[in-house]
């Protein structure tokens, strides 16, 4: 029976002397993660309409759904002035929605502790249509005239894409705990 002194490798979690996670690495990891998917709007896809899902987003409700309170509230704002950058809608847009759906994530969190992915998937869902419907809201009343069934197949690509948005997430915190040396 292998024990903590035997030396094999497949005894995890297993405490080592000199190792723990990196605190930048733990702190920055979430939020790279999150602006490189916002960054996924400059991808050079040619489409007549929206069929990329807005992954910066979707990783930020994933992260919420797999860390509760890993980030603080307010992170919406930065999160989505960092995406308004790049996404092209109107200045301010994605800063508000990201801060409303933040702040009814940590609503939903508080009122609901525990449930299952299908849920997850479920919340997810109806917070990312509630999304691309009100962005393009907000897109039309600043001058746009795009009819809502043209956001429709970016709304299905992004309920299919959660579960994959969600595993990357995952490896990602994985990835963000690893324990390295410390000096």
């Amino acid at each position: 029976m292998p024990g903590p002194l035997s030396g094999d490798r497949h005894d995890y979690p297993r405490q080592r002397i000199n190792r723990a996670p990196s605190p930048v690495l733990a702190v920055a990891a979430p939020w790279v993660l999150v602006m490189l998917g916002s960054l996924a709007s400059l991808l050079p896809l040619v489409a007549s309409a929206p069929v990329l899902p807005p992954l910066g987003f979707l990783f930020l409700m994933a992260w919420q759904q797999l860390r509760p309170g890993l980030f603080p509230v307010w992170a919406g704002l930065p999160l989505g002035l960092f995406d308004d950058l790049f996404s092209g809608q109107p200045f301010g847009s994605a800063m508000a929605l990201w801060s409303i759906a933040m702040i009814g994530m940590d609503y939903f969190e508080a009122r609901f502790p525990w449930r299952g992915f299908a849920l997850d998937w479920l919340l997810a869902a109806g917070v990312v249509a509630a999304y691309l419907l009100l962005a393009l809201t907000i897109a039309n009343l600043a001058g746009g005239a795009t009819p809502v069934q043209v956001v429709l197949p970016q709304l299905a690509v992004a309920v299919l894409a959660y579960p994959l948005a969600a595993r990357i997430v995952g490896a990602t915190d994985r990835f963000r705990l690893i324990a390295v040396r410390q000096i």
